[in-house]
């Protein structure tokens, strides 16, 4: 795998959805490394990953309340453990779940797998609430797809929080998850 700096050249065969992010991330200014690879669709699969972009990828849950009105991103560490009661009285939010694939296509643009925090840009409604755990910023970069889980991406935490969460309207809520890790 080679790292290159910013996007791809030639677009040719990149999905919509992922030449959006990067035209997004571009006009935004955000400098960011990325990595083409094999699809991943586990956090064991990101692993090689990880030490090539010098980086956690981090884990993104996409859930919901049992009655479907309430949606959740979640950003977390991918070597912790998610419990769901752990997080369940921080947002107020009894028997969450997660939400399934039709939902994710709905309100992110997003197939499981490729769940990302870039998928909020297709959210402009925002029925879908952010939930960063605490250590995810503590890091100077994060991993994350840019919205297919053929790609890896390296941005820095604080163009997260200060540039590409307020283009996307979104704010977010951070969550202290023990998570055994």
């Amino acid at each position: 795998m080679e790292i290159y700096k910013g996007s791809p050249k030639d677009m040719t065969g990149r999905l919509p959805k992922e030449v959006r992010v990067y035209q997004m991330l571009d006009k935004l200014g955000i400098d960011y490394y990325r990595v083409d690879h094999e699809a991943t669709d586990t956090m064991e699969a990101c692993v090689g990953i990880d030490r090539i972009l010098e980086i956690y990828i981090c884990k993104n849950l996409f859930l919901c309340n049992r009655q479907k009105t309430e949606f959740y991103l979640l950003m977390m560490p991918g070597d912790k453990v998610f419990k769901t009661k752990e997080l369940s009285g921080q947002i107020g939010s009894a028997r969450l779940s997660f939400a399934g694939p039709e939902d994710m296509e709905k309100y992110l643009d997003i197939t499981p797998g490729s769940v990302s925090v870039l998928g909020l840009m297709n959210d402009t409604e925002n029925r879908v609430r952010l939930l960063i755990d605490e250590d995810v910023l503590t890091s100077e970069y994060f991993g994350c797809h840019p919205c297919i889980n053929t790609s890896s991406l390296k941005i820095a935490t604080k163009d997260l929080i200060e540039k590409i969460l307020p283009a996307m309207h979104h704010e977010m809520t951070v969550v202290h998850l023990e998570g055994d890790k």
